[in-house]
C-alpha cells in the first residue's frame, strides 16, 4: 500500500500546487465575487474555481475514484474518495486575513490516508500519508510539489522537516485551541469548555487548518471544535496522526464523519475526552 500511497501523495501535492495558483491570484482582489450559500456561509468565486480545477485534475488522473467537495458535493462511487475543502477559512480569505488554505485528502474505505494542507498566503504547506510521516515546508508552497512523494516524505524540499507533536503530559502544562465560543455554545458544551480552560496552561482560538498544523508541529497540544464537516477535517487527520497525535470526535469516534473534532498530542487525549464528556449539573 505504501507504494500506491506514494503515488497518491504525489498527486495530492500536485493538486495543492494547482489550488495555490488559482486561490492566490484572487486573494485580496478588489473585485472578488462573494455569494451567500443556503446555509448562510460565504462562498467566493475562488472557492468554486479551486474546487473545479481540483476535480477536473482528479477526473483525468484517477477516473475511477470518487470525490467529495465542499462546493460540488459527492461525485462518483468508489471506496477511494478524494475529500476537498477548496478554501478552508473562506471568511479569512474574503477579509484579506492570510490564515486560510486548501485541504486535500484521500480516504480509502472511509479512512483518511493522505492529507495535504496548503496555505500559500502564509507560504506554508503540511502533508502526510499513512506510514510515510508528516512533513512541513515553506518552499513546497513557493516552489511547487517535489518530483515524487518519496522525495517529499524524505524531506527533499530545501527546508522540509518532519513533524512531531509535543511531549506535554499534564493538562496543567497544555496549550488548547478551541476555535470558536459560538460553536461550543450552540453544541451545548460551553460549560465544559470553560471548565477545561481552567485546567490548562493556556487557551487560544487559532482557527481553521492552522490550529491543527500548530498541533502537528508540537507548538500547541489540544485542538477541538464543533460544527465541522468531513472536508474540514479529513486532510488534517493523517497529518496529526503521522506526527504522533490522536484524532477523534469530541465523544471519541475515529474519522471526520461525526461533526466535531478532538486532536491532541495523544498523551492528553483521554484526559480531554473525560473532561469534555463529564457534565456536572
Amino acid at each position: 500500500m505504501t507504494d500506491s500511497l506514494a503515488d497518491d501523495l504525489t498527486l495530492a501535492l500536485e493538486l495543492a500546487d494547482l489550488a495555490d495558483a488559482v486561490s492566490l491570484a484572487r486573494f485580496r482582489s478588489i473585485d472578488l465575487d462573494v455569494q451567500t450559500k443556503p446555509d448562510r456561509t460565504p462562498v467566493t468565486e475562488a472557492d468554486l474555481a479551486v474546487e473545479r480545477a481540483i476535480l477536473d485534475r482528479i477526473a483525468a488522473a484517477r477516473p475511477e475514484d470518487g470525490t467529495f467537495g465542499e462546493e460540488f458535493g459527492i461525485e462518483g462511487e468508489s471506496n477511494r474518495q478524494w475529500i476537498i475543502d477548496p478554501i478552508d477559512g473562506t471568511s479569512n480569505f474574503l477579509r484579506g486575513v492570510p490564515v486560510w488554505g486548501t485541504l486535500i485528502a484521500l480516504a480509502i474505505d472511509g479512512v483518511p490516508v493522505v492529507g495535504v494542507a496548503s496555505s500559500p498566503a502564509m507560504k506554508r504547506r503540511w502533508w502526510a500519508a499513512t506510514g510515510m510521516g508528516a512533513w512541513t515546508s515553506s518552499s513546497a508552497a513557493e516552489l511547487g510539489a517535489s518530483e515524487s512523494a518519496t522525495d517529499a516524505a524524505s524531506g527533499a524540499f530545501p527546508d522540509a522537516r518532519r513533524l512531531r507533536v509535543s511531549g506535554v503530559e499534564q493538562l496543567a502544562d497544555a496549550s488548547l485551541s478551541f476555535q470558536s465560543l459560538a460553536q461550543w455554545r450552540d453544541a451545548g458544551y460551553l460549560d465544559r469548555l470553560l471548565a477545561l480552560s481552567e485546567q490548562v496552561w493556556r487557551d487560544r482560538a487559532y482557527g481553521d487548518l492552522w490550529a491543527y498544523a500548530l498541533l502537528a508541529e508540537g507548538l500547541i497540544d489540544v485542538v477541538s471544535e464543533f460544527d465541522v464537516k468531513p472536508y474540514d477535517l479529513a486532510a488534517l487527520i493523517p497529518i496529526v496522526e503521522e506526527a504522533g497525535g490522536r484524532f477523534t470526535s469530541v465523544t471519541g469516534e475515529p474519522g471526520p464523519w461525526h461533526g466535531s473534532s478532538l486532536a491532541t498530542n495523544g498523551l492528553l487525549h483521554d484526559a480531554v475526552l473525560t473532561a469534555l464528556t463529564t457534565h456536572e449539573n
